[in-house]
């Protein structure tokens, strides 16, 4: 299954296009694909991009019961998005006590800024 892809100039990017009838499949089987590496390098959010683009453009001339496939997989797909958000914050707990100095030195650098404009209009 491989997208005829047209390019008018050489070009250098991230980005991929789904496999040719990839929309037509059942809504687990597009959830997977569109969360893939290989279809989105990017993460599944640009496949989450990818699908409402389809479901936009092609889903004024489908039927009711595609529609709610497309639908299903999108509601999955968001799921697994929900999943690996869940899962980032236990990675980044090192990052957190960085964040937390950075914000006790901007609050201590207000603090007495604000001091020393009390002082002065004294």
């Amino acid at each position: 299954m491989t997208t005829k892809k047209k390019w008018s100039a050489k070009v250098d990017t991230d980005s991929t296009h789904p496999d040719e009838g990839l929309f037509n499949e059942s809504a687990s089987a597009i959830a997977k694909a569109l969360a893939s590496k290989k279809v989105s390098p990017k993460g599944p959010a640009s496949g989450m991009r990818m699908l409402n683009f389809y479901i936009n453009r092609a889903g004024k001339n489908l039927s009711e019961a595609r529609h709610a496939e497309l639908e299903r997989a999108k509601t999955m797909l968001s799921d697994i998005i929900a999943e690996q958000k869940a899962d980032k914050p236990a990675a980044s707990k090192n990052a957190s006590p960085k964040a937390a100095k950075k914000t006790a030195k901007k609050a201590t650098k207000t603090a007495s800024k604000s001091a020393r404009k009390k002082s002065a209009t004294k």
